[in-house]
């Protein structure tokens, strides 16, 4: 467990957060992993599907991982504040929570999804592949609750490393299960997404022995957990802007998917290969963002709330550094990284365009979730889900569908970065109110605003 009320600021968020982005370049290994071998043995029109399935995917479990994330705020304030008892049942309150809400996530998922890719256009010839991928992946969703809502507050206590530890067996083990599948058993696609399940079902289940050996504050067993309607009640509060802003990302994806389906099969392969390389620049910044959200969340609750600004300043600069290096390498080398997944020559210069357009605003969404991190670290998450929804729905979509009918399928990329630009302009100007203090869910008495 590590407290970040205490020592020099910048290297307290940048130690608690190495272990995470090292956690996440390992999950996008396995993610990369799965789109290389859809790509290059299974053909572009399976790996057309599979990224259409993704947007889907994350519409049905974003709400659920917004209010996790109120959990995980509750609980590195409680933890600030030391009080232990409050920290195990926000835990418990989470574990059952999240157990009961992915069984309706999956039934819901399987049931509508023809109804899904009706809705968003999704060419006859990817339905079949799509279906495959996302049934499997979907059946899996327990389990990836299960591993998730364990490494979130382990994060939420302080501990970024043992996370670490079981994303890598996770991702250790997916490849090897790729591989398996896919090259040995020739199981196609919906080998692709066992694998992901498989992985990921039997790391939470290491790590749930590990936990329950090793820590007093976290004991799995359904026998002794405890629901506290309280805690719970809190989460949602902090938890459901956060949950609904998630939700509308995830339907922005699908909006954006939708329009994607207009261009075919091959502008579909590029803009999935294309995002997988674009997730691994958003990482440090989304992983800083975590890191800084913790940072906020015991510093609010220690009382030292003149920590926060140098620690969003440090955060800033760390992430800065980051994205112009990232930036240089989408430019220089994008075709190059392109070429890793597929051959087709036409996806290659159409994810390419993609990389060149996003890739030059990287230091803008990079300073806005991290400006965006400190409002949610302090447990105020209704002023972000508007900055996004604004963003989103008011911005990046309908430009991309009108700038697509000017400039083809770079207009559908332009309308990600300007949305961008005002994200972080309104989030740093709701910073400088300073009213997101006022959301703390332990009380002090001081000036909130001090």
């Amino acid at each position: 467990m590590r407290d970040l009320s205490q020592g020099p600021v910048g290297k307290q968020i940048f130690i608690f957060a190495l272990p995470m982005l090292l956690g996440n370049v390992f999950q996008q290994m396995y993610n990369i992993v799965d789109t290389i071998i859809i790509g290059q043995y299974i053909g572009t029109q399976a790996l057309a599907a599979a990224g259409a399935s993704f947007p889907v995917i994350f519409v049905l479990v974003s709400l659920v991982i917004g209010i996790t994330t109120g959990t995980t705020i509750i609980i590195s304030q409680y933890y600030g504040a030391k009080d232990f008892v409050q920290v195990k049942r926000a835990i418990d309150t989470a574990f059952i929570f999240l157990f009961f809400a992915s069984i309706a996530l999956t039934i819901l998922g399987l049931v509508f999804i023809e109804d899904i890719w009706r809705l968003i256009g999704l060419p006859a010839e990817l339905t079949a592949d799509a279906t495959l991928y996302f049934s499997v992946y979907a059946s899996g969703l327990v389990l990836m609750f299960g591993y998730n809502v364990t490494s979130a507050v382990l994060r939420g206590l302080g501990d970024s490393k043992t996370p670490l530890y079981f994303l890598i067996i996770s991702t250790i083990l997916n490849i090897g299960f790729d591989l398996l599948f896919v090259l040995v058993f020739h199981w196609g696609i919906a080998g692709v997404a066992f694998a992901t399940v498989l992985a990921q079902g039997i790391a939470f289940a290491l790590s749930i022995i590990y936990l329950n050996r090793t820590h007093t504050l976290i004991r799995f067993a359904f026998r002794g957990l405890v629901f506290d309607r309280d805690i719970f009640g809190k989460s949602l509060r902090i938890g459901i802007p956060t949950g609904l802003q998630h939700t509308f990302v995830s339907l922005g994806m699908m909006a954006l998917m939708s329009i994607v389906n207009r261009f075919g099969t091959n502008t579909i392969a590029a803009y999935t290969i294309a995002w997988r390389i674009d997730s691994f620049a958003a990482m440090p910044a989304m992983n800083f963002g975590l890191a800084l959200s913790t940072f906020v969340g015991q510093n609010l609750g220690a009382n030292r709330p003149e920590r926060i600004r140098k620690g969003l300043i440090a955060t800033l600069k760390m992430t800065t550094a980051v994205s112009l290096t990232a930036t240089a390498v989408a430019w220089l080398f994008g075709r190059e990284l392109m070429g890793i997944f597929t051959n087709n020559p036409e996806v290659i210069d159409l994810g390419y365009d993609y990389l060149v357009i996003i890739s030059s605003f990287y230091v803008v969404f990079s300073a806005m979730f991290v400006t965006q991190s400190v409002m949610r670290g302090a447990g105020d998450t209704i002023i972000p889900m508007f900055i996004t929804l604004i963003s989103l729905w008011l911005l990046r979509i309908p430009l991309s569908h009108y700038l697509s009918g000017i400039w083809g399928t770079d207009g559908i990329w332009w309308g990600i970065p300007i949305a961008w630009v005002f994200g972080f302009i309104a989030a740093y100007a709701y910073f400088l109110t300073g009213r997101w203090k006022k959301k703390a869910v332990i009380k002090h008495g001081q000036d909130p605003d001090a």
